[in-house]
Formats: structure tokens, C-alpha cells, sequence
């Protein structure tokens, strides 16, 4: 059973985003919104990189409704739900503040999450597992580059879409799957997350960092992978039996197929 209807509130137990990228002009920030606005849970986890720190070196872009998401983060905060951030490598910055709180919203470097059915699950950014997905420097700045390159084609490509009425498309996304360097790389942080839970004795690990949605069993170990707010737009939810659930924020709009792992934690 979904946790949702088209047009109407997301009601579930708890709700992972991460990868917001705040300050970055990739930001989806109107489509965040729009899950913020209709979220009813016990729990929100921001699960690292909500803030780009990185990219506002560079150039700071921030336009109102970046700060409408911060500021409906804190009002969140400030009601029935328990808001709980754990700082990534674009936010890292944020780490020295771990134990502490901002306002209402708690600050920490990791989390234990305990499911409906009493399976613990590690959450964490991500950044930690970036070992398994070995680059030489150079490499790293091709990549940057590169990267820079396919999210501007990527919105254009959609600015497009939206004046033919059409969905968002992610041109990044296809390139991981269609790409097999991409692909082999995405594997291998996988398998390093699923080690690392399985090698700290939890049932699962939730995670984001990657920018790339997946909930999936591997072997005794859940893994899920909240996705981003720039390629994908997802979050991941676990509704009041249990499931985890891919959020998309096209999900919002009118009924499509959801990725769900049913018990899976």
C-alpha cells in the first residue's frame, strides 16, 4: 500500500533526502518543496549534503527558494517530527557540530535506525565509502568537469520537456546506467556499503552520496540509497507496515510505479 495519493499528503513513518545541494545551481529546490509541504512522520533524516559548501566557493547561487527549504526544514523541526541531520562532504563543515543541536534539529556524524520489525539499519552520508571507487587526482577533475558539463545539458534538455508538458528526465542518471565505468563504479560502492554493514553487525545501511536510488537485498544486508535532489529528485520513506519505498517527486504529480521492497528491514 502506497503512502501517498497524487495531490495529497505523504504519510509515513520516516523519510530519508540527502543530496539537496543547496547553494548549487543544480539544485532542485521547487520540487523539494513540494514533498516538504505534504511530508505527516515521526522521523526526518537529512542525510548529508543538504548545503553545497563546496560549489558556493566557487559561486554562490541562492535564490528564495533555497532559503524557503531551510526555513520549512526548521518549521518541520519545530512541530511533531524529530528532524535529524548527519552532515556529508559537501556540508562537512557541519561535522564539528555533532552531538549538538542547530535549533530544533539534531546533529550527528551517523545514526542506528531501528525498523518496524525491529531490524537496525547504520545511517550515514556516504563520503566514507569513496576508498571502494579508486581516481588519481586527475581523474577526479576530468570527472568534476564532466560532471558540470552533463547537469547543464541535463537542464536544458528538461527546460525543453517542460514547455512540450513532458516529465523530468534525467540525462545523468541514464549515463550511469548506460555507461559501464559509471556502472562499475556505482557496484563497487555497493558492495563497500553492504561490507560495511554487515562487518559493524547491522541488518542494513541507508545511505545517499551516490546520487543514485536503489533499495535492494544482498544477501542477509538492506541496502538503500535515498538518491538526490539534483539528478533524481527521490526520498526514501518507510511506511507505517514497515516497507521502505523510492519516493519521486513525479510520484507526487499522478500514479506511477514505485520501487518497493516490501519488509524489507
Amino acid at each position: 500500500m502506497n503512502a501517498f495519493t497524487p495531490n495529497g499528503p505523504v504519510s509515513c513513518r520516516s523519510v530519508w533526502i540527502s543530496d539537496v545541494h543547496l547553494g548549487s545551481t543544480h539544485c532542485k529546490a521547487e520540487q523539494l518543496l513540494e514533498l516538504l509541504g505534504r511530508i505527516e512522520c515521526q522521523t526526518l533524516f537529512l542525510a548529508g549534503d543538504i548545503v553545497d559548501i563546496w560549489a558556493m566557493t566557487k559561486r554562490v547561487h541562492w535564490p528564495e527558494s533555497h532559503t524557503k527549504v531551510l526555513r520549512k526544514l526548521f518549521e518541520i523541526a519545530q512541530g511533531n517530527t524529530e528532524v535529524v541531520y548527519v552532515p556529508g562532504n559537501h556540508d562537512a563543515n557541519f561535522r564539528e557540530f555533532s552531538g549538538g543541536k542547530f535549533d530544533s534539529i539534531r546533529v550527528c556524524e551517523s545514526v542506528i535506525y531501528e525498523t518496524t520489525a525491529g531490524k537496525r539499519m547504520l545511517v550515514i552520508h556516504g563520503d566514507e565509502l569513496d576508498y571502494a571507487v579508486r581516481y588519481s587526482r586527475l581523474n577526479r577533475y576530468i570527472g568534476d568537469v564532466a560532471y558540470e558539463l552533463l547537469m547543464w545539458v541535463d537542464r536544458r534538455v528538461n527546460k525543453v520537456r517542460r514547455m512540450l508538458g513532458m516529465r523530468y528526465w534525467s540525462l545523468a542518471k541514464w549515463v550511469k546506467v548506460n555507461v559501464s565505468q559509471a556502472e562499475n563504479a556505482i557496484r563497487a560502492y555497493q558492495r563497500a556499503a553492504v561490507l560495511l554493514a554487515r562487518d559493524r553487525g547491522f541488518d542494513g545501511i541507508i545511505c545517499g552520496h551516490l546520487h543514485y536510488p536503489l533499495i535492494q537485498q544482498f544477501g542477509d544486508v538492506t541496502y538503500c540509497n535515498d538518491g538526490d535532489w539534483v539528478e533524481n529528485c527521490t526520498a526514501l520513506i518507510e511506511d507505517h507496515a514497515g516497507n521502505f519505498q523510492l519516493l519521486n517527486c513525479a510520484d507526487l504529480e499522478a500514479p506511477s510505479p514505485m520501487q518497493s521492497f516490501a519488509k524489507a528491514a
